[in-house]
């Protein structure tokens, strides 16, 4: 399996090509590595940290910036099997996060505590995938 684990330049382009204006929410699959793997410079690098204990250290360094912007977690759930798609994709953690549009969250990702907290979440993910979806209206039908 391929890592993703930051957006590449074309990616973040294109984010920042969208509307802004708007509510949007954000796909998260989030697949966490055995062992972190965080820089050799960093304070960290010597602690024998999993991958969920650095992520939960990304979340607890990187949710008081998530809630400043006014995000939220709309939705969580627990991964069990892919029905459609690669076999050998399984996540560890799968949610929706909103925000109250595009501005907000690139202010989070480029704030400097956010900046700082982030080295956490690059430590701890073997790979992911963040999607940004806008709202529409539920409706009966998948059309």
């Amino acid at each position: 399996m391929t890592g993703f684990i930051d957006p590449d330049r074309d990616q973040f382009e294109a984010f920042k090509a969208l509307e802004r204006d708007q509510p949007i929410e954000m796909l998260n699959l989030v697949r966490l590595r055995d062992r972190a793997a965080y820089p050799q410079e960093h304070p960290l690098a010597a602690d024998a940290l999993s991958g969920a204990q650095a992520y939960a250290l990304y979340g607890e360094t990187s949710g008081p910036v998530f809630k400043r912007v006014g995000g939220s977690i709309i939705w969580r759930g627990g991964f069990e099997t892919t029905l459609i798609g690669p076999s050998d994709e399984r996540w560890d953690h799968v949610f929706v996060a909103r925000y109250p549009d595009a501005h907000a969250f690139l202010a989070m990702v480029t704030d400097p505590e956010y900046q700082k907290a982030v080295v956490h979440r690059q430590s701890a993910v073997v790979t992911s995938r963040l999607i940004r979806c806008g709202a529409q209206d539920a409706g009966d039908l998948f059309g």
